[in-house]
């Protein structure tokens, strides 16, 4: 008779790998490439900030609007809005800084595009990170990444004063409406990109039916809804279209500005 055995749990331990990873393709490729990316955008734009040359009537450049300081050329000035008094003497970008910068911070893609380029935490799936310890979003400084729904409604500003930069572009250098130019063309371009990437936000879709226990209760949510959760499965090309975007039309309106370039005036 053969022996009968009694089922037991085995115990299976991982494999305990030598290298880094098994991989045998380019898996570095994407994290280097999102990495020079992502510094690039970094490093454009503490450059914009200490430019001094933002504004060429009508066009206002991105990273220095809303212009909120009597510093500010009259022109550049949001709705002619200026609180900040002349005892404001660092670069009027500085006052709105803050609200984009913390908005893509937080974002839920960024933050998986600079984990995994900065961070290298991990760079890569199936390759193991050099960090010993990992605790996720639950310490300091990173549980401050849970304020991005916060920075939503800022940037739903910044989306909007962009906009309104972008109707005004439809005038020419003396001021007079009905014309555009190439300049007007780029800022209509990137304000679009921006408020498409602003609604396809995480945040967005929750806010706007997430919560929600019956839909068929809220048609008009449900449909709004269905509409920013369209968006939201292109939130990942969105973030990159629109870094870029924003990028480019902030550096024509300062080569234009500089005398670098000249607007090319369709009509």
């Amino acid at each position: 008779m053969s022996q009968t055995t009694t089922d037991s749990p085995v115990r299976r331990q991982r494999a305990q790998l030598k290298v880094r990873t098994l991989r045998t393709d380019r898996w570095w490729l994407a994290p280097a490439l999102t990495f020079v990316a992502l510094a690039s955008f970094i490093v454009y734009g503490f450059w914009a900030i200490f430019d001094s040359s933002y504004f060429v009537e009508p066009y206002v450049a991105p990273f220095s609007s809303p212009c909120l300081a009597t510093s500010c050329p009259e022109g550049a000035r949001f709705l002619g809005f200026a609180p900040f008094g002349d005892w404001f003497t660092l670069p009027p970008g500085i006052l709105i800084l803050g609200l984009p910068a913390g908005f893509r911070l937080t974002c839920y893609y960024y933050r998986k595009s600079y984990y995994r380029s900065f961070w290298l935490s991990p760079p890569a799936c199936a390759v193991s990170e050099p960090h010993k310890k990992y605790s996720g979003e639950t310490r300091f400084p990173l549980i401050i990444q849970n304020i991005h729904r916060y920075f939503f409604y800022g940037a739903i500003v910044i989306g909007a004063v962009l906009s309104y930069d972008a109707v005004i572009a439809f005038r020419n250098h003396e001021g007079e409406w009905g014309h555009m130019g190439l300049g007007t063309l780029i800022l209509v371009v990137n304000a679009v990109l921006i408020v498409l990437y602003t609604l396809s936000c995480h945040s967005c879709r929750h806010i706007t039916a997430g919560r929600l226990n019956h839909f068929s209760r809220h048609p008009l949510r449900y449909k709004a809804w269905t509409w920013v959760s369209k968006l939201n499965a292109k939130h990942q090309q969105l973030a990159w279209v629109s870094m870029f975007s924003v990028m480019i039309a902030d550096l024509y309106v300062r080569l234009v500005a500089k005398g670098v370039i000249t607007d090319l005036q369709f009509f």
